[in-house]
């Protein structure tokens, strides 16, 4: 296919038509992926992002005549396993995305590969258990069921069952589970009337927080430290009443019909604080997406998906609105010095700019590097024994740049990432969240 410009428009996402059956097609995928895998072989400029592309191009150049025509189509599900939907190809490099004529929608072909596959019953077990945060997280949330969890965790024979049973690799972080559940530590703040809060722009300045399956069971202090930083700029929060995983998991397996029993059970709850004037904050990035642009995608006629949409806010972003609106209290005690700041992939999809690096660069005596490049984690693809030397590949640049820079702090608005970044640093300097950092500079 012969090169030629990319288009100048703004990109756009065109809906998953996943409900049609011949989304389902194997032959009508296979000569779809070949169609689009062809334009990447000619294009190449998403060779340095996540393993996906670079499984491609090897096959090619490896193949009989150096093209697509001779690649096995067994490779192509070696892309597609490869692909963790970070949606970096779409965003920052692929000049063939819609309304381009050739429609280049990576991530969404690579969905839809992964719904074939998984409705063809080809989903591995271990992927079904490490893909159901809530049924995990509510099982290992058990206070004698956590503490066992966590010490197999952290043990050498523990690991190397998990590595028999489930083919988890045995140096992989895996995150530690808490009896004491974020809902539990808070529950006071559920089912309350707060006072009305200060609008501000789009904001009505209340919100209800989401806690996520990882802020519930794995890092309750991130909701706690929200609570706090939000509570301390007078804006009343509340928790969501009741909530399942946002999804995203089992989207990334190509479980849709999973996605969408998620969101029959969570929109009804979210829209409903909507329309009661709250708005909505999740201190998770993946989840935050999830509903500003996955379920959208996936219902795109449905209007309370559609207000979940427009009142759902990273943390970061929504004080980051406060703030443009004098509403933010800037009584920092305390300077942060120097933070190494790894920007979340799927924060950077939100298109809503540097939030976190702008907040935390508002402490005293307080310098922010921002890196942006994956970390190659997933939630789960840096865990699974096949791929997570691939993903600590992936994350070596993020761990050079934080090691040469020596910073007082490193963060990353996703935790699991954070850890990831960990897994790779020599020295045991443990990450700490954005939202953790900016409650020592409040000093509260």
């Amino acid at each position: 296919m012969p090169a030629r410009e990319g288009s100048l428009e703004a990109p756009i996402r065109h809906p998953l038509d996943w409900q049609n059956p011949e989304f389902y097609d194997e032959d009508a995928l296979l000569k779809e992926l070949e169609r689009v895998f062809d334009i990447c072989h000619g294009c190449r400029r998403c060779f340095n992002l996540c393993n996906a592309f670079p499984t491609l191009f090897d096959a090619v150049d490896e193949s009989p005549s150096m093209e697509l025509d001779s690649v096995d189509k067994r490779v192509y599900w070696d892309v597609v396993d490869h692909c963790y939907l970070c949606d970096m190809c779409y965003m920052t490099k692929c000049p063939y995305v819609p309304p381009h004529e050739w429609n280049v929608d990576f991530p969404h072909l690579m969905l839809r590969a992964k719904a074939v596959k998984h409705r063809q019953g080809r989903t591995r077990t271990r992927d079904k258990i490490l893909s159901s945060t809530d049924r995990v997280g509510t099982l290992a949330g058990i206070p004698v069921v956590s503490a066992l969890v966590n010490t197999v965790n952290k043990s050498r024979v523990g690991r190397r069952v998990l590595e028999e049973m489930l083919e988890v690799h045995p140096q992989a972080r895996l995150p530690e589970y808490h009896s004491t559940t974020l809902r539990r530590r808070v529950g006071a703040l559920r089912n309350i009337d707060a006072a009305a809060g200060t609008a501000a722009g789009p904001t009505h300045g209340r919100a209800a927080l989401f806690a996520t399956c990882y802020g519930n069971y794995n890092e309750p202090q991130l909701g706690e430290d929200l609570i706090a930083i939000f509570e301390h700029n007078a804006i009343p929060v509340r928790l969501v009443d009741s909530e399942r995983c946002c999804g995203m998991p089992k989207l990334e397996l190509g479980d849709l019909e999973a996605v969408a029993k998620a969101k029959e059970y969570n929109i009804p709850h979210l829209a409903a604080l909507v329309d009661a004037g709250w708005d909505i904050v999740a201190p998770v990035p993946s989840c935050v997406l999830m509903f500003k642009q996955e379920l959208p995608l996936m219902f795109p006629d449905d209007q309370a998906v559609a207000k979940v949409r427009d009142a759902i806010y990273d943390p970061f972003e929504y004080l980051a609105i406060r703030h443009k609106h004098g509403l933010l209290k800037t009584d920092f005690r305390n300077s942060l010095g120097t933070i190494s700041y790894h920007v979340a992939c799927h924060l950077r999809v939100q298109n809503i700019g540097m939030k976190t690096r702008d907040m935390l660069q508002l402490a005293p005596d307080t310098r922010v590097d921002a890196i942006e490049r994956c970390s190659g984690h997933d939630g789960t693809y840096a865990v699974k024994k096949e791929f997570h030397e691939v993903s600590m590949k992936i994350c070596k640049p993020v761990v050079n740049r934080v090691q040469k820079a020596a910073a007082d702090h490193y963060c990353s608005d996703c935790p699991m990432a954070g850890h990831q970044i960990a897994n790779g640093l020599d020295g045991g300097q443990q990450p700490e969240h954005p939202l953790k950092l900016l409650r020592m500079a409040y000093g509260i």
